[in-house]
């Protein structure tokens, strides 16, 4: 019966959207990728917020119901039936009367299993495609046949440009771009110091002051900064915007300006101020293979006085691949920082002569235990072994929880 309710609702919803975006005729910004979607779409929204009146998608709102909710403007209304018919209503109201509805939608769009993303494309066509990395093991390649299957299915995205769309994906993925070759649509590349359109060079990161480089396209080199969080993968979603701003015809110096103010998503390598004057980098959103190997790769060249502390969680729905990229990430592990801990079956795998523990919770109040002033912590790990909940026991001021953390709301904070 919740199957069925939830499966009428669905349709419902889509159809408002299509005739919604059939009357309004907003310009449609999709992202999709393996790593760094919601950072992506964040980001564009920074870059663009000045020049339209823009829409995002909320959190990640990037599901078959979550994109006609964004394209709606309502929220997630969860078990609750009368607040799906509110949400249906409100879209009744936008179809019926004039409304001031926005010029541009950013909508994040998500491949869990084999159509997700093919089934959505059959009804919503796009200006502006994004396609962040596929990683070689993508996260949901259980669902699939193979990693190929997943690319195939993202590339869908591109497929469902409008004549006079432009396509943006990054240079350092290579199969992306091969397959891209017979798109007829403009290209817009980007990437780190190589023939991207659009690249980043001089990049550097700070446990205190976060990342700095230079943006440059077409002989332009300018300098952007962004505080509060660490790592080469928070500039991959800077250049995806500031080429779609580019794309929008937005000068590039204006671009770079608005990051001055940009807040990135909560739960991706954000720096926040831990107990006994320590550090902690949040990367408890999600886990995979790429995006583990990356935050690795930033503790590892960050400089300190104290220890380097990794706690780390299972990275969930590899499939057969997932016995092998744990013993991989765990060889770097040990590698990358002083002390590994590790949190759930699959991340025991990673060095058996670590401790495991099999709550984040339990993990967190271990490490409340041995951290020091200017220790760093990273704490990552996928959604199911909520990470979030050892970085809330390490936290200097806890009761912030709500603003400083993912997953801090009533329904997910009552699961288990």
């Amino acid at each position: 019966m919740k199957s069925l309710f939830k499966k009428i609702i669905i349709n419902i919803l889509i159809l408002e959207s299509r005739i919604i975006l059939k009357k309004y005729k907003p310009d449609i910004i999709a992202v999709t990728g393996s790593v760094g979607k919601t950072s992506t779409k964040d980001a564009i929204y920074t870059s663009l917020k000045s020049s339209c009146y823009i829409r995002k998608s909320e959190k990640s709102f990037n599901s078959e119901i979550g994109i006609p909710l964004t394209i709606l403007g309502v929220q997630n209304a969860w078990n609750d039936p009368f607040l799906w018919l509110k949400n249906i209503l409100i879209g009744l109201e936008l179809i019926i009367f004039k409304s001031d509805y926005p010029e541009c939608l950013v909508l994040e769009i998500g491949a869990d299993h084999p159509n997700d993303i093919k089934k959505i494309t059959k009804w919503l066509k796009t200006d502006i495609s994004v396609i962040t990395k596929v990683s070689e093991i993508p996260v949901h390649v259980e669902f699939f046949n193979s990693p190929e299957d997943v690319l195939i299915e993202k590339f869908y995205l591109a497929k469902a440009l409008k004549d006079n769309g432009v396509l943006i994906i990054p240079t350092d993925d290579k199969r992306l771009i091969e397959i891209s070759k017979d798109i007829k649509q403009k290209i817009i590349t980007f990437g780190i110091e190589n023939s991207a359109n659009v690249f980043a060079s001089n990049i550097e990161i700070d446990i205190q002051r976060g990342i700095s480089f230079k943006l440059n396209y077409e002989g332009n080199s300018l300098p952007v900064n962004l505080s509060g969080v660490l790592g080469k993968q928070q500039v991959y979603p800077l250049i995806a915007a500031i080429a779609v701003g580019i794309a929008r015809g937005i000068p590039i110096l204006k671009l770079t300006e608005s990051f001055i103010s940009h807040i990135p998503p909560r739960g991706r390598m954000n720096i926040i101020k831990g107990i006994n004057n320590s550090y902690l980098i949040d990367d408890s959103y999600n886990s995979s293979p790429d995006a583990l190997h990356e935050a690795l790769k930033t503790l590892a060249e960050l400089q300190t006085t104290g220890k380097k502390i990794a706690i780390l969680g299972d990275m969930m729905e590899l499939g057969k691949f997932s016995a092998e990229e744990h013993k991989k990430a765990g060889e770097e592990a040990i590698k990358s920082c002083d002390i590994l801990i590790t949190v759930g079956p699959r991340a025991k795998l990673m060095n058996e002569n670590t401790l495991n523990f099999s709550s984040s919770v339990e993990a967190g109040e271990y490490v409340k235990g041995i951290i020091g002033e200017n220790d760093i912590v990273l704490i990552k790990g996928s959604q199911s072994p909520r990470l979030e909940r050892a970085v809330k026991v390490l936290l200097l001021e806890p009761e912030k929880a709500s603003e400083l953390l993912v997953r801090q709301e009533e329904e997910w904070l009552a699961k288990k």
